[in-house]
């Protein structure tokens, strides 16, 4: 090695140090780039994002093309230091140490260390660059990769070990429902609630948004046709559940732009109404929220009736009760209704018994248990097991409240304080 200078041989050193820390970033780069970001951009027709996926197809290859050209470089940086000491201080055995040290460190921290770091910061802008280069490599070395790649996969065989496969690994509905409650940066707050509320749909069932038996408007058809033609004229609803007798013999849905005309022109009676009823549409309770919702798509309905496994009437659903529950309320807030609680000064809420338990969770941020009844009004006849007095406190959860109005064997107004 007398014929080449010591300069030279340092120059070739730090070469073989930026060739090793080149294949090192392009190693962490390729792996830890995001696979869907990639496909977006293959898909708006990025070269580079193309050339990346179809490396990551290939995983074997792609890294036995990175690590050989790794271990070459090491192994020829590695040896050049040797000689270097060797030029340095002869052939002693301190000084082939102390090479063997020194290389250890630089290769440490200037080829694999410091690089990763900077491959895995940016992966996903590096991938699509890096992928011009390694794609030529990969075809100039291809017959060298395949041979070694031969005896690895003759290893996993004999090991009984299956390599994984290429593709990205599905996300499961709570795995995405991470990744979109941590995408506070790329995501405005609103979309993100609405995206959130739409994979929650999925474990909703129609009796947790149901409007209550004995909260929804209904007609009786054995009424004289004076107080049929009252509520007609001071409904807000454009379909109205019609019974006959008792308000849970429900026997059909009357649609009212149509009945407006009758009753104004004075022709309404019983039996033109029985006439224009549509058939009522009848749904289990457990039935999902999302299928529902699927339903009333496929089917253009806007309304079902929930019964329970005996048949009996829970209560009503309509296509815009799931609707709010993706994007929120937005129909006009009556006072005391679901959409105007909150806490006041005192911090306490006035609440109506027959409110939701999800929706008094989603307005006050507190955590009443919704596993069971649905309602708040159900909630403490189930902890109390009793219809309590006027003045009655109690805790759920560690959340204390005072029963304040009580109606026909039910809870009608509860104050909830502030946890």
């Amino acid at each position: 090695m007398e014929e080449y200078p010591l300069s030279a041989l340092s120059m070739a050193l730090v070469v073989l140090l930026v060739f090793s820390a080149f294949f090192s970033m392009t190693e962490t780069s390729m792996m830890a780039a995001n696979r869907y970001k990639l496909r977006h951009l293959a898909s708006q027709g990025h070269r580079g994002a193309r050339l990346a996926l179809e490396l990551l197809g290939t995983t074997d290859k792609l890294l036995g093309v990175i690590l050989l050209g790794n271990n070459l470089v090491n192994a020829a940086a590695a040896t050049l230091v040797s000689v270097i000491a060797i030029e340095l201080f002869g052939e002693q055995e301190w000084a082939l140490a102390a090479g063997t040290l020194l290389v250890t460190f630089l290769i440490l921290v200037f080829s694999e260390i410091t690089p990763k770091i900077i491959g895995a910061a940016n992966a996903d802008r590096l991938a699509v660059i890096l992928a011009y280069l390694l794609w030529p490599l990969l075809r100039a070395t291809y017959p060298l990769v395949w041979f070694i790649n031969l005896f690895a996969s003759s290893l996993l065989r004999l090991l009984r070990l299956k390599p994984a496969s290429n593709e990205p690994a599905a996300l499961t509905t709570e795995e995405l429902r991470s990744v979109v409650l941590e995408s506070s940066h790329f995501l405005p707050g609103a979309h993100r609630e609405i995206l959130v509320n739409l994979l929650d749909l999925e474990h909703i069932s129609v009796e947790d948004i149901m409007t209550p038996r004995g909260d929804f408007e209904s007609i009786n058809i054995a009424a004289p046709i004076e107080e049929i033609t009252d509520k007609l004229a001071t409904s807000f609803h454009t379909r109205l559940p019609v019974y006959e007798s008792d308000p849970g013999n429900i026997i059909g849905i009357l649609h009212m732009r149509r009945m407006v005309g009758m009753a104004l022109g004075g022709i309404l009676d019983s039996e033109t109404l029985r006439q224009d009823l549509a058939a009522p549409y009848f749904i289990p309770a457990d039935t999902p929220a999302y299928d529902q919702l699927r339903f009333f798509r496929e089917n253009r309905q806007r309304l079902a009736l929930v019964v329970d496994e005996y048949g009996e009437l829970l209560g009503l659903v309509t296509i815009e009760d799931i609707v709010e529950e993706i994007v929120g309320k937005f129909t006009t807030s009556m006072p005391g209704s679901a959409a105007a609680v909150g806490w006041d000064a005192e911090g306490s809420a006035i609440i109506d018994g027959s409110h939701s338990l999800r929706e008094i969770n989603r307005l006050l941020g507190i955590d009443l248990p919704v596993d069971g009844p649905k309602t708040l009004n159900g909630l403490i006849l189930e902890h109390l097991r009793d219809i309590p007095e006027i003045g009655v406190g109690l805790r759920i959860d560690g959340i204390a409240m005072e029963i304040i109005q009580t109606e026909n064997r039910r809870v009608k107004t509860v104050k909830i304080h502030r946890p």
